[in-house]
């Protein structure tokens, strides 16, 4: 066996070695360095994000099953940026008394999560790329009940438990009858051997893989566990599921449509057009009625999940890098409205919108910060969201989906509404006494919450980050 190979895996060894340090310090460290476990996770964590930041070239190994490219890479250092500002995010909740004794696992469980979500964005092969769905799948309805003493965690992560098993049963069963139409699992091999089959078991075969796919993502009509989980699970672990699993399972869904099914794209884009109305609209419609904002927020992800979906069905080098914009500020702006209710929350325990009330009296930098949330999800101009939401109808308008986009626009206004309900309670109404009060951000949500308004604020400015994220797709997935 040429172990050179490994080399390859560059991020992956890296994740790995991140992942062991974590394991040891927690598993055999003294009371001193597991009290310093938080900072040790984002010092190694950020180390490896820097290790890993310049793009490595395409290249395979293991007979084919893993390949990476620029693009790819890039994407996983989009992925590690979020997962540095979810570490940030976490340092105080880890540190409290129900939460300190698992420390160690939910750093390791979050590592094992993303290092599945590496494999997935780099396969080139269907057992692989399984393998590397349901390690960043189970471990997560773990994480997602880690607060052993909160019934709803418990709920939560059973509810995503029997979902993912479910949707991993539907995917498997894709799988097997991909197999039995083109008689191989390398992406290249089927995209040969299924072109111009329009067969009722590979039109199945879709179907299926989609739906396992979905469940990743949210889209409707395999939506359902999201607003209860986001709402049981703890704040810190639902922004992670929000941003860090819905990009890289955007990615991967891409990876296989455009690599699978590359001669069929009528045959898809059919499908996905239908999925993209409706979980845009379902999404919007819903968000308007929630008064937890963990639950608003997952109603928010699933429209979102519609938006992003507009940069795959491009099928275009255009919609691959609008995608991956669309996922980076995406990040930013989430996890400064995360930023903002974890913090809330872990000083106040309030996360109903009502209860944000007059917020701009007792807590204005909070505030502001959640308007620019706010304003860049709902892609008002000048904020990132803005350029994000024009680069990704461009390449679907670029396409030829103009319908698609017009409903989507529409859907927009929509969402409107409801993202300015949250500025709305904190800035105006201020009739009544804000039941929030003053406190101060520990250091950790701090510097992740600067980190990003500076993102929300300088990537809609800053050209050059879309026009180096263009380069690098022009190479090829």
């Amino acid at each position: 066996m040429d172990y050179s190979q490994f080399l390859v895996m560059r991020s992956e060894i890296s994740l790995l070695v991140v992942f062991l340090l974590i394991f040891f310090v927690d598993t055999f460290g003294g009371n001193k360095s597991l009290k310093g476990l938080s900072i040790t996770a984002c010092v190694l964590f950020a180390l490896h994000t820097i290790w890993n930041i310049i793009p490595i070239e395409s290249a395979s190994a293991f007979g084919g099953m893993y390949q990476t490219s620029p693009i790819a890479s890039m994407v996983k250092t989009v992925l590690n940026i979020g997962t540095f500002i979810v570490l940030l995010q976490s340092i105080s909740w880890s540190n409290t008394p129900d939460v300190k004794v698992r420390r160690g696992e939910f750093y390791e469980l979050l590592l094992v999560t993303l290092f599945g979500m590496y494999l997935m964005v780099s396969s080139g092969h269907f057992l692989l790329f399984f393998i590397g769905l349901e390690t960043a799948s189970l471990p997560m309805a773990a994480l997602i009940a880690i607060t052993k003493k909160d019934s709803e965690s418990y709920e939560a992560g059973a509810k995503y438990l029997f979902t993912a098993v479910f949707s991993s049963a539907l995917f498997l069963l894709g799988l097997s009858f991909l197999y039995g139409v083109s008689g191989s699992l390398y992406f290249d091999d089927i995209a040969i051997n299924i072109a111009g089959n329009h067969t009722p078991l590979f039109i199945a075969t879709l179907v299926f893989v989609l739906a396992g796919m979905g469940f990743k993502l949210s889209l409707v009509p395999f939506h359902l566990w999201t607003a209860d989980v986001y709402e049981g699970a703890p704040t810190q672990v639902t922004s992670y599921l929000s941003v860090i699993s819905k990009g890289s399972a955007a990615f991967a869904l891409l990876l296989v449509l455009y690599k699978v099914f590359a001669f069929e794209p009528a045959v898809w884009q059919g499908i996905m057009w239908a999925l993209i109305v409706l979980t845009i609209t379902v999404g919007n419609l819903f968000a308007i009625r929630q008064k937890n904002l963990k639950r608003f927020l997952a109603f928010s992800s699933i429209s979102q999940a519609g938006y992003i979906m507009l940069g795959i069905i491009a099928g275009s080098i255009q919609g691959t890098t609008a995608l991956v914009y669309y996922v980076l500020v995406y990040i930013f702006s989430n996890l400064a409205a995360f930023g903002v209710i974890s913090s809330i929350e872990h000083n106040s325990g309030k996360v109903n919108m009502d209860d944000y009330n007059g917020l701009y009296k007792t807590n204005p930098k909070l505030s502001v910060i959640m308007m620019l949330a706010m304003f860049s999800l709902a892609g008002i101009p000048p904020f990132a969201g803005f350029f994000s939401k024009f680069f990704i109808f461009a390449s679907a308008i670029h396409s030829g989906f103009y319908i698609l986009v017009l409903i989507a626009l529409l859907n927009t206004i929509i969402s409107l509404y409801y993202y300015l309900l949250v500025v709305k309670a904190m800035f105006i109404n201020t009739e009544n006494e804000c039941v929030i009060a003053p406190f101060r951000s520990d250091n950790g949500s701090r510097v992740s919450l600067i980190v990003c308004v500076a993102g929300i604020l300088l990537l809609g400015i800053a050209s050059c980050v879309y026009g180096y994220f263009a380069d690098l797709s022009a190479l090829g997935l």
